[in-house]
């Protein structure tokens, strides 16, 4: 365990060999875990999906609270990243991802989701990545994502992702194909240029869809085999339905439904289980998310 007020929630390491600018290399793997990248070397062949729901009661309570402390437009997308963010504070595996068929625990807390300039057919469609640090509350992730979405929505190519974009399109066809396959090459021995991966909505933590803003159900959204993201969040609009309580009697809940899309390569069933145990944890008892963990868990060597 660590500081959390200290820099990235985590005590500095030194560099070592096959480490990468962006993760260390997990070395204290089973057996069985070293060979399953050779076997399943793709992120969409390794994807396990999950759906969940989650009673909301008190979810939008905390919501509602949030916004009378005065942090303006603070919805189900915030509680989301805040709530990933306090779970890989305290099961950082989440956070790890496969590159070059070797398992990296990743420095930073990298959230990338896609965002609409404005709400219409034609819309321009951005991504955002926003940096976070294990001890973020919900009241930082208010104030790291509202940056972002000013950012973004400004008219034209609005941050390093549009621009990136952009100028790969200028490239023809049959040239760019050979732009990709070597950025790929690069990227799996960890060559890739840091300007490059910065810009990248590819290379994450989480990739995060608001579809309830939309009103439309959560999809089991595949994830990418280019890149380094190993986990995909989508999830919907608030429902309501009756439940049988633990008396047999029907009342009415509101909910929701989320799809979880994960990298089974990362971390097993039973470390798995223990975030899901959390995510129920903390959509009962979302006021924890106001303060800073007590203490950063940090990824094993």
């Amino acid at each position: 365990m660590t500081d959390p007020k200290s820099p990235a929630g985590a005590s500095a390491r030194r560099r070592r060999w096959g480490d990468r600018y962006d993760g260390r290399r997990v070395r204290t793997l089973d057996p069985m875990n070293i060979l399953i990248p050779y076997v399943m070397p793709t992120r969409t062949g390794a994807s396990n999906s999950f759906h969940g729901r989650a009673f909301v009661r008190e979810t939008e309570r905390y919501i509602r609270q949030k916004r009378v402390e005065g942090l303006k437009g603070f919805g189900m997308l915030h509680f989301f990243i805040s709530l990933y963010v306090r779970i890989v504070s305290q099961r950082p595996g989440i956070n790890r991802f496969i590159s070059g068929q070797r398992l990296f625990a990743r420095h930073n807390i990298e959230v990338v989701l896609t965002v609409k300039k404005e709400l219409s057919v034609s819309g321009q469609e951005t991504v955002l990545k926003i940096i976070c640090q294990p001890a973020d509350t919900a009241a930082d992730i208010h104030r790291r994502l509202t940056e972002a979405l000013t950012e973004a929505r400004r008219t034209g190519d609005s941050n390093d992702v549009d621009n990136t974009a952009r100028v790969l399109t200028k490239i023809p066809g049959f040239a760019l194909k050979w732009v990709i396959w070597l950025m790929k090459k690069l990227d799996y021995f960890g060559l890739m240029p840091k300007a490059i991966h910065r810009a990248s909505p590819f290379h994450g933590s989480l990739f995060v869809t608001d579809l309830g803003s939309i009103n439309l159900p959560p999809v089991h959204h595949h994830l990418y085999d280019f890149g380094n993201c190993p986990l995909f969040l989508a999830f919907g609009p608030k429902q309501k339905d009756f439940v049988t309580d633990k008396d047999g009697q029907l009342t009415m809940r509101r909910f929701l439904d989320y799809t979880l899309t994960l990298d089974e390569r990362i971390c097993d069933g039973f470390y798995f289980s223990a975030v899901l145990r959390m995510v129920e944890d903390i959509f009962k008892r979302p006021e924890q998310l106001d303060a800073p963990p007590e203490t950063v868990a940090e990824d094993v060597d």
